[in-house]
Protein backbone atom coordinates (compact mmCIF):
# COMPACT_ATOMS: atom_id res chain seq x y z
CA UNK A 1 0.00 0.00 0.00
CA UNK A 2 1.47 3.45 -1.31
CA UNK A 3 1.68 6.37 1.35
CA UNK A 4 -1.24 9.03 1.63
CA UNK A 5 -0.14 12.22 0.55
CA UNK A 6 -3.40 14.03 2.33
CA UNK A 7 -3.98 13.60 5.76
CA UNK A 8 -6.11 15.68 8.55
CA UNK A 9 -3.84 16.79 11.69
CA UNK A 10 -5.44 18.60 14.39
CA UNK A 11 -4.67 21.83 15.44
CA UNK A 12 -6.13 24.31 17.99
CA UNK A 13 -9.80 24.16 17.12
CA UNK A 14 -10.34 21.76 14.62
CA UNK A 15 -8.47 19.95 11.59
CA UNK A 16 -6.28 21.12 8.64
CA UNK A 17 -4.98 18.88 5.76
CA UNK A 18 -1.40 18.64 5.21
CA UNK A 19 -0.41 17.60 2.47
CA UNK A 20 2.88 15.47 2.70
CA UNK A 21 4.52 15.72 -0.77
CA UNK A 22 4.10 19.37 -0.98
CA UNK A 23 5.07 19.82 2.51
CA UNK A 24 2.05 22.47 3.28
CA UNK A 25 -1.22 22.92 4.44
CA UNK A 26 -3.96 22.66 2.32
CA UNK A 27 -7.75 24.18 2.02
CA UNK A 28 -9.34 25.99 5.25
CA UNK A 29 -9.13 24.65 8.89
CA UNK A 30 -11.84 22.62 9.52
CA UNK A 31 -14.28 22.00 12.52
CA UNK A 32 -14.74 18.43 11.92
CA UNK A 33 -12.46 15.93 10.41
CA UNK A 34 -12.92 15.96 6.65
CA UNK A 35 -13.27 12.22 6.46
CA UNK A 36 -14.36 11.37 3.12
CA UNK A 37 -12.29 14.52 1.33
CA UNK A 38 -9.42 13.17 2.42
CA UNK A 39 -10.75 9.85 0.92
CA UNK A 40 -11.24 11.42 -2.47
CA UNK A 41 -7.99 13.25 -2.41
CA UNK A 42 -6.08 9.92 -1.66
CA UNK A 43 -8.17 8.46 -4.35
CA UNK A 44 -9.77 9.19 -7.73
CA UNK A 45 -9.89 12.91 -6.97
CA UNK A 46 -12.82 13.73 -8.87
CA UNK A 47 -12.75 17.42 -9.22
CA UNK A 48 -16.43 17.91 -9.37
CA UNK A 49 -16.73 15.78 -5.81
CA UNK A 50 -13.68 17.74 -4.55
CA UNK A 51 -15.48 20.73 -5.22
CA UNK A 52 -18.89 19.57 -3.69
CA UNK A 53 -17.17 18.65 -0.72
CA UNK A 54 -15.43 21.80 -0.27
CA UNK A 55 -18.54 23.50 -0.38
CA UNK A 56 -20.30 21.01 1.89
CA UNK A 57 -17.64 21.34 5.10
CA UNK A 58 -17.53 25.13 4.51
CA UNK A 59 -21.20 25.33 5.04
CA UNK A 60 -20.79 23.63 8.12
CA UNK A 61 -18.51 26.40 9.23
CA UNK A 62 -20.82 29.02 9.62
Amino acid sequence: MSRRRYVARGVPGGYRIWDGKGWRWWGDHYELCPDDLLTELNGAADHGRITALLKRYGAQKR
